[in-house]
């Protein structure tokens, strides 16, 4: 996301001498996308980020297919995904392709004593249920209950949780996560008509520096595998930093619905977007105001996405038996719409309170074994009258 921030301290000037109360010389790092094209950070180690102590034999982190092809509507009852106190050992995967990976969590535990990298992906992490600290080399953001924290590929970071009651959903996205471009002017400031804007982002705060050596564990996933690789001295060892790459958080509560008098388009609810899938906040608003409008949504057709619903809480205007965590999975190729009977109990009505996160994929979804132990089976059928 194009804001320029920094923390801690930096030099005047680019690629110079920077240099410790000691004399020493702090160590640059450029962290940048795209080669040295995307956006970056400049970062000021009081240590050579590079110096490994061992790595250890890789633990393999990718999902499996349980279902390859899958042509069928599916719910999937997310709160059944069982606690566990470890944060990494906790993501249970349900849905992927080749561009994305949508996975629950349910960590018990407070912290950890490692830290963790994705290399190969985004993580957008929606916090359902919880509250804490997202602790990263970059500085620390504290979250809580409807936050989306996007942490981008290359950040070592670890959570801090407030309690043991915590429930995320985890998007892994091996394209750069970024807002809709509709909604950025040139230069990459939000426009006036964005449903959001930047005076709502949690930006890192505070810059949590150590300077120590000893033998600090940090998880790198990379290609499927999860590396653990020993450095000699702490992660969080950044004086200061400037740039544009950094994480940053965003609360559903903040999405400012956007309504008509007719039915609106989903688009209208996107909130990030990547070149392979869109990620959407449903929240609450007032429905449409035409006289003769329906507020439950059209019937459509998935011809080029699947489209994944988790919902977060609140009565969903066409969905029946909705509860809280609970994922449904339309695939591409055949049409959905409303339940029996919503459609006809939408009018009327003046104002909806639901809160559900929406990822429309371009790529079919295949689904785990994980998903298949929460499925409701009779889903498919719930259209029949």
């Amino acid at each position: 996301m194009p804001i320029y921030h920094k923390l801690g301290q930096i030099p005047s000037k680019r690629h110079v001498q920077f240099r410790k109360p000691d004399g020493g010389l702090y160590y640059e790092q450029l962290f940048g996308t795209v080669g040295f094209a995307g956006m970056s950070s400049l970062l000021y180690h009081h240590h050579r980020p590079t110096r490994i102590a061992g790595i250890d034999e890789p633990i393999p982190f990718v999902p499996t297919a349980a279902v390859e092809n899958n042509m069928t509507p599916r719910r999937l009852l997310g709160f059944r995904t069982p606690p566990v106190q470890d944060y990494l050992k906790s993501r249970s995967y349900v849905l992927f392709n080749s561009d994305v990976n949508i996975a629950l969590a349910a960590p018990s535990g407070l912290n950890t004593s490692y830290f963790y990298k994705n290399a190969d992906a985004d993580e957008l992490v929606f916090v359902h249920q919880g509250s804490g600290t997202l602790e990263t080399m970059l500085g620390h953001i504290p979250f809580e209950s409807g936050d989306y924290l996007l942490i981008p590929r290359g950040i070592i970071h670890r959570f801090a949780f407030s309690n043991s009651e915590n429930r995320l959903l985890i998007t892994e996205s091996h394209h750069p996560i970024y807002t809709p471009k509709r909604y950025r002017n040139y230069f990459g400031q939000l426009l006036e008509h964005s449903p959001f804007c930047e005076r709502d982002m949690k930006l890192p705060s505070v810059l949590e520096h150590h300077d120590e050596k000893g033998d600090f564990l940090v998880y790198v996933k990379k290609q499927g595998l999860l590396h653990p690789v020993h450095y000699q001295t702490h992660p969080f060892d950044v004086v200061g930093w400037d740039g544009y790459n950094f994480p940053y958080g965003f609360s559903i509560h903040n999405f400012e619905p956007i309504t008509g008098r007719v039915h609106q388009p989903p688009p209208v609810h996107q909130t990030f977007e990547t070149d392979a899938f869109v990620v959407c906040s449903f929240c609450p608003r007032l429905y449409d105001y035409h006289p003769l409008s329906i507020p439950a949504p059209y019937n459509h057709s998935n011809i080029d996405s699947d489209e994944v619903l988790y919902y977060v809480d609140g009565d969903f205007m066409s969905r029946n038996e909705v509860e809280k965590g609970m994922i449904t999975l339309h695939p591409a190729g055949i049409p959905h719409g409303p339940q029996p009977g919503a459609t006809e109990r939408s009018i009327g009505q003046t104002e909806t309170n639901e809160l559900a996160v929406m990822i429309d994929t371009f790529k079919p979804l295949k689904l785990t074994a994980q998903a298949l132990n929460m499925e409701d089976p009779a889903y498919w059928a719930s259209w029949q009258e």
